[in-house]
């Protein structure tokens, strides 16, 4: 669905880089996918659970 979206509403993101952190799972991925789709370079963070507990 995330993939569709850009195409729809004609978002063109050529050249850019996104930054998304959280992208390994749940809202950050959706959101790295649609930016992707979009035509961005997409640059990911996710800190996996153990280590990231303070």
């Amino acid at each position: 669905m995330t993939t569709e979206i850009a195409t729809v509403i004609g978002i063109d993101l050529g050249g850019k880089v996104a930054l998304v952190a959280g992208a390994g799972r749940g809202l950050g991925r959706a959101t790295a996918t649609a930016l992707h789709a979009a035509g961005a370079a997409v640059v990911i963070n996710d800190m996996p659970d153990e280590e990231g507990r303070a």
